[in-house]
C-alpha cells in the first residue's frame, strides 16, 4: 500500500511524517483485512464469505485497475499527484499528505493509463504516454497538458492526445515506465518487454497477476520512435537497436542535427521477476544466487541523426561526431540501426551498475549537461549513491556498509551558477538497525556529507520522490 512521506527543512531543522494513501484499494484491503484489490505482482483470491458459485463467478470478473498510487509524485498545473501506470491517480495536499480527490485520466482522454514519469516545459506544460486498447489493436499515445487551469477547471482538463502510435504486435504491446523528451521531440522507446493482454484479462480466471503476463522477447529489435511535440507528427525513420531494457531515461537534447539520448539501460528484460517477495525474503547465500541472475544496468548514450532523407547513403556510419563512439547506419527508406556508448569507465562495474537517474532537470532537461546522480546496485536495492561526471566519464561515491540509499534527489542552490551547486537527498533505510533510518544531505558538488536527520521509525524502502521548494 502506498505510504507517503514528507521531510520538511526549515531554520535549521527537520520534521517528518507519513501517511497510508486512502486510496480505494487500502480502503478494501483495510475494511476485509487481507489483500482485496490485485496489484501488478499479487492476484487477490475469491472472498472466502461467498458460497462456492458466487466465488466461481467472480474468477470471470475483469480485473479492475488499481488506485494504489504508490510509484511516484508528480504535478500538473502546480498540483501534485502521487501515481502508478494505471488511469487513476489521487491529488495531493503536500503539506498535510491528505489525499484530496481521486482522478481519472480516462474522464479527459481515451486512454488505459499513464506513466508514472511524465516531462515539464519551462512554461508548466507537460507531456506523459498511455496506452489504449481498441478492436483495431494496442495503441500508445502522447499526452499533453496545457501548463495552466482556469478556476472552476479541474487539473486536468484541456488535456489531449497528441498522437496515438500502433503497437507492432496488436495483442502485445511493449511495456514501458517512461519515455525520452528534447527541445522538439518526444522519443518512446517499443522494447522487447511484451504485455500479453489476453493473459492479462483472464487472470483472475486462470490465478495469474499482471506480472505473470508480461515477458521478454529477445528476438525482437528496440525501436525508437520520434513525435516531433508541436504538431504530433511521428517520424517515418524508425531507429532500430538490439533488444534492451530500459526503465528510466536520464536526459536528451538536440545538437547539431543529432538527437542525443542517455538512459539507464540493460540487455535483459527479465530482471522485474528477481522482485517477488519471496525473493525479498530471501537472505545470505540465497538471496546473492537471485542477485547473481540480475542482468546489470549501466548508463548509455544513443545518437539518432535526424536529417535522414533520401540523399542519406546506406550502409556507413552517419554520426561523424568526435565525441562519441556511437554509430547509426541507415539500413533501409526510413530504418537507420544505432548502437550505444557506454556513459562509464570500468570503474562503475564494482558498484553493479547504475539505476534511478536524476539531473538538475529545471535548468538541463532537453539540454547539454555534464552530471548525473543515481544509485548503484551491489544488491537487489541500491547501496551506494553515485555522481557521475560526463567529462571523462568520471564518478564520485557515497556508500556505508548496511546502509541503503532511495533516489537520489537533486536541489540547486538558490542562485546557482554552476550545473552541480546544490545538494543531493536521499532516504536511507538500515535494515540491521531499528528506528534508524534518515534523511542524507550531500554536497552535490563535492559529494562530501553534509548532514543527517534521522528519523525514530522504520521506513520501507522507496522509489521516487520530488522536491518542493516554498517560502
Amino acid at each position: 500500500m502506498a505510504l507517503l512521506h514528507q521531510f520538511k527543512i526549515s531554520k535549521g531543522q527537520v520534521t517528518y511524517k507519513s501517511r497510508f494513501l486512502s486510496s480505494d484499494s487500502y480502503q478494501s484491503n483495510k475494511e476485509l483485512n487481507r489483500i482485496a484489490v490485485s496489484e501488478f505482482g499479487t492476484i487477490t483470491m475469491p472472498d472466502p464469505c461467498k458460497n462456492f458459485f458466487q466465488r466461481f463467478l467472480s474468477r470471470f470478473e475483469l480485473p479492475k485497475p488499481t488506485d494504489n498510487a504508490n510509484v511516484s509524485f508528480v504535478t500538473y498545473k502546480g498540483d501534485y499527484y502521487v501515481s502508478t501506470e494505471t488511469n487513476s491517480m489521487h491529488k495531493i495536499d503536500p503539506e498535510t499528505l491528505q489525499a484530496i480527490q481521486k482522478v481519472d485520466w480516462r474522464k479527459f482522454i481515451a486512454v488505459n493509463g499513464a506513466t508514472a514519469h511524465p516531462h515539464t516545459e519551462p512554461d508548466g506544460t507537460s507531456y506523459n504516454m498511455g496506452n489504449s486498447y481498441t478492436a483495431k489493436g494496442s495503441y500508445y499515445n502522447i499526452i499533453r497538458v496545457p501548463p495552466t487551469k482556469k478556476a472552476e477547471d479541474e487539473t486536468l482538463e484541456g488535456a489531449t492526445v497528441l498522437c496515438s502510435i500502433p503497437s507492432v504486435d496488436k495483442t502485445k504491446p511493449s511495456y514501458y515506465h517512461s519515455f525520452a523528451m528534447s527541445e522538439n521531440y518526444v522519443v518512446f522507446i517499443e522494447q522487447p518487454i511484451k504485455m500479453d493482454l489476453l493473459k492479462i484479462v483472464t487472470g483472475k480466471l486462470t490465478g495469474k497477476s499482471i506480472s505473470d503476463g508480461i515477458s521478454w522477447d529477445p528476438k525482437l529489435n528496440t525501436i525508437f520512435h520520434l513525435i516531433h511535440k508541436q504538431t504530433g507528427k511521428v517520424s517515418s525513420v524508425k531507429y532500430l537497436a538490439k533488444p534492451l531494457s530500459t526503465f528510466h531515461q536520464i536526459n536528451a537534447f538536440e545538437e547539431d542535427g543529432f538527437l542525443i539520448i542517455d538512459m539507464c539501460a540493460s540487455d535483459d528484460g527479465q530482471a522485474i521477476t528477481n522482485y517477488n517477495i519471496q525473493n525479498l525474503r530471501k537472505s545470505g547465500e540465497a538471496l546473492d544466487e537471485v542477485y547473481n541472475t540480475l542482468c546489470r544496468v549501466f548508463p548509455r548514450r544513443f545518437v539518432l541523426p535526424l536529417n535522414v532523407d533520401h540523399d542519406t547513403p546506406y550502409a556507413q556510419n552517419l554520426i561523424d561526431r568526435p565525441d562519441t563512439t556511437a554509430t547509426a547506419t541507415r539500413t533501409d527508406k526510413n530504418k537507420v540501426f544505432c548502437t550505444h556508448e557506454d556513459l562509464h569507465g570500468d570503474d562503475l562495474h564494482q558498484y553493479g551498475g547504475l539505476e534511478f537517474p536524476q539531473i538538475n532537470y529545471g535548468k538541463y532537461n532537453t539540454r547539454p549537461y555534464c552530471y548525473f546522480y543515481g544509485c548503484g546496485f551491489r544488491h537487489l536495492v541500491g547501496d551506494t549513491l553515485i555522481k557521475m561526471d560526463l567529462h571523462g566519464k568520471h564518478i564520485k561515491v557515497w556508500e556505508h556498509p548496511g546502509l541503503y540509499p532511495s533516489e537520489p534527489v537533486f536541489v540547486p542552490s538558490p542562485d546557482a551558477t554552476e550545473e552541480d551547486d546544490g545538494v543531493i537527498l536521499s532516504v536511507v533505510i538500515t535494515p540491521h538497525k531499528d528506528k534508524s533510518t534518515f534523511l542524507l544531505v550531500l554536497d552535490a558538488k563535492t559529494f562530501e556529507e553534509l548532514g543527517r536527520a534521522v528519523v525514530p521509525v522504520n521506513i520501507p524502502y522507496g522509489f521516487h520522490g520530488a522536491f518542493n521548494a516554498t517560502a
